[in-house]
């Protein structure tokens, strides 16, 4: 056994497998065990891992639990000091794991972190779902260093430094195992999109940090589970951020925030009909009904997490700042704004 275990989750992703497996398994097997945790496919995919590699563990689920409970089901099943989660989809580089290994190692405050995240089909550019590190601003929208909502940079070194940030992608995520599962990992319900940042921000309320390593980098190609034009997608992203934001958020005010999202939300919803139509419209509506509809299940969530006032939140509107004030790059926005690390 090793103390590092690569953990791919995956749901009829042969095709990823078929591409990015050995360039894992090449730039990997020296340091780490590779293990993939299938979920319920029905592509084949098993059996093409079997045929073809021998050198890679396989973990079978009965069907598709999503990304949040089928990495909980899956990481129970590993021993090992540290786990990679990492997207079938993600082109890796030699050398792409020691950094942020030693990083973890030299810093033990430090509990999760992530390399640099940049596009597969354009490698001079940040990738949407993670960036050079993520944020939260003070309603809980979320956004990246290097990405705020679509505006993508393009990568020009102008985040080649280590700093602490406040949610690392889930699309190539480092985390020590002993506090995941103290933690309990993941939230099962979110099923999948935002439950890295649900997770990060646990860690944060217990007084732990979360840090972005510049000097590994990997490739995502983006949206191989669910395109990003998908109306699920963006449900799921509407609900689980309310839900997050509930359970996790330190202000005694968390009720005046929830109507502000209201408002927030509401605007979204306008923006999508005119953009997208009727459907993307509806998923806000459908997001906020879950809401109320399991509002008693997530206040129970919230009595049971520890609440802190943690570092490195945006203390304004990221919504103002970027559709009003125009503010479409992280070096846009003012340093001092940012709750300071301890």
């Amino acid at each position: 056994m090793k103390r590092i275990a690569v953990v791919i989750l995956n749901w009829n992703g042969r095709k990823f497998l078929e591409e990015f497996l050995p360039n894992v398994i090449e730039y990997s097997i020296d340091v780490a065990d590779i293990y993939v945790a299938d979920n319920g496919s029905t592509d084949n995919s098993l059996e093409y891992l079997k045929l073809n590699f021998h050198q890679v563990k396989t973990i079978e689920l009965s069907e598709n639990f999503g990304f949040a409970k089928g990495y909980n089901l899956a990481l129970k099943q590993i021993d090992a000091e540290y786990y990679i989660l990492l997207n079938s989809d993600v082109q890796v580089s030699e050398n792409w794991i020691a950094p942020v290994i030693e990083f973890l190692d030299s810093n033990k405050d430090y509990v999760a972190c992530q390399p640099k995240l940049l596009s597969f089909y354009h490698p001079d550019t940040f990738e949407y779902a993670g960036a050079a590190g993520g944020f939260i601003d003070k309603l809980g929208y979320p956004f990246c260093k290097g990405r705020i909502f679509n505006s993508i940079e393009k990568d020009l070194g102008q985040y080649n430094e280590f700093d602490e940030i406040f949610w690392a992608t889930g699309a190539c995520l480092f985390v020590r195992a002993k506090e995941f599962h103290k933690l309990n990992g993941f939230d099962d319900d979110f099923f999948a999109h935002m439950e890295e940042i649900d997770l990060c921000w646990r860690f944060k309320n217990a007084g732990y940090k979360v840090g972005y390593c510049p000097n590994s980098s990997v490739l995502h190609v983006g949206g191989g589970s669910l395109p990003k034009s998908s109306s699920f997608k963006t449900y799921l992203n509407m609900r689980n951020n309310l839900t997050m934001v509930y359970k996790n958020h330190s202000s005694k005010h968390i009720n005046w925030i929830l109507f502000q999202r209201l408002f927030f939300d509401l605007a979204s919803s306008l923006k999508f009909l005119f953009d997208s139509g009727i459907k993307e419209f509806w998923t806000v509506p459908r997001a906020h009904y879950y809401f109320f509809k399991h509002f008693k299940e997530i206040k129970a969530k919230r009595k049971n997490t520890a609440h802190a006032h943690v570092s490195r939140v945006y203390n304004k509107s990221i919504v103002f700042r970027y559709f009003i004030r125009q503010r479409r790059y992280f070096s846009q926005l003012n340093s001092k704004d940012f709750t300071a690390s301890s």
